[in-house]
């Protein structure tokens, strides 16, 4: 704070103390002066009072706050290119008084989820896929689209489009689709991988059987599996369509032969159900923000058998390596 010279007078600050009292001569022909009347200062101009560091700083935050909130759209807007939908570790996408509310949570995300049809040299596969772009872009298993001839994608609202595969990446099986002709979609929130624990609630959602939509719900089991899965063309597609995945874990090989092209990832272990046709949906946390990409699922029935189905042994690619991963998708790496 700035404070005034200590070197003004007190005459300037408009008091005046004599040092001692005043006593008129004795003589009639000489009146006697006036008493002291000390010159009046003219008053000084009242500082403004300056604003402290904490009253600046907290204008600042709020400017701060409200254009870092438009940013995003407003970049979108200029540039005429979507962006992905991405959430912090913090921003939950329901209310928080929903957190962990399967019904909640459903209603928030399965607009984001799709089904995928994908049509193959030697018969067809069903799988699911997220949104995360409004125009169309969609993530999904390599899998899934792996050798395919055409693409057909089913959305929430049973609105149907033909797709393209942009990119692949039988590394950590993930694939990029864009719908020809679509805007105005939901894309979803991108959560966080790296902030999951065992035991948090999750909620997986995707088109099992081709029953698009389909909402399951459980914990988080584990992290950091190995899982191995096929790097060939068609990667262990079935004929049929089932769509069982071949895949191994633990040193066992589950649901077919993975083949002697292999590659393995670390992934989320869950036992929210999953089954075929959920392989590229949505592995969300009870916020809402998807977490992972549902890839593999054992099945203690043959691969061939029409029962076979979940027994609480699923597995997701966490979405933190499909975010490092995209760059690379979307310029059409196949590898």
């Amino acid at each position: 704070m700035v404070t005034g010279d200590s070197s003004v007078m007190t005459e300037s600050q408009g008091t005046y103390e004599q040092p001692h009292s005043y006593s008129a001569p004795v003589n009639p022909e000489w009146p006697p002066p006036p008493p002291y009347q000390p010159a009046v200062a003219a008053p000084e101009p009242r500082r403004k009072r300056t604003r402290g560091p904490i009253g600046l700083l907290a204008a600042v935050a709020i400017v701060a706050a409200a254009v870092g909130g438009g940013t995003a759209y407003a970049f979108q807007e200029l540039t005429g290119k979507d962006t992905v939908a991405t959430a912090g570790s913090t921003t939950p996408v329901v209310p928080s008084s929903k957190k962990g509310d399967v019904a909640a949570i459903a209603a928030a995300v399965s607009p984001s989820v799709v089904e995928i049809n994908a049509t193959l040299q030697n018969g067809s596969a069903t799988g699911s896929g997220v949104i995360i772009t409004s125009n169309g872009e969609i993530i999904t298993n390599n899998h899934v689209v792996s050798g395919a001839t055409s693409v057909k994608v089913r959305t929430s609202d049973g609105k149907s489009y033909t797709a393209e595969v942009v990119g692949t990446d039988s590394s950590k099986d993930l694939a990029l689709i864009k719908l020809k002709g679509a805007s105005g979609l939901k894309p979803a929130a991108l959560g966080n991988s790296s902030g999951v624990q065992v035991g948090d609630t999750v909620v997986a959602i995707g088109s099992p059987e081709g029953l698009t939509g389909t909402v399951t719900s459980g914990i988080v089991s584990a992290l950091n599996r190995d899982v191995t899965v096929p790097t060939d063309e068609n990667q262990g597609q079935n004929p049929d369509g089932e769509g069982q995945w071949p895949f191994q874990f633990g040193g066992r090989e589950f649901n077919g032969d993975t083949g002697s092209s292999t590659t393995t990832y670390k992934a989320i272990q869950t036992d929210a159900p999953i089954n075929p046709g959920n392989s590229g949906g949505a592995l969300i946390d009870a916020s809402g923000r998807v977490i992972g990409i549902n890839s593999a699922m054992y099945s203690s029935a043959s691969s061939s058998s029409s029962d076979a189905g979940s027994i609480g042994l699923g597995f997701a690619i966490p979405i933190d390596t499909v975010k490092s991963d995209l760059a690379k998708l979307r310029a059409g790496s196949d590898s």
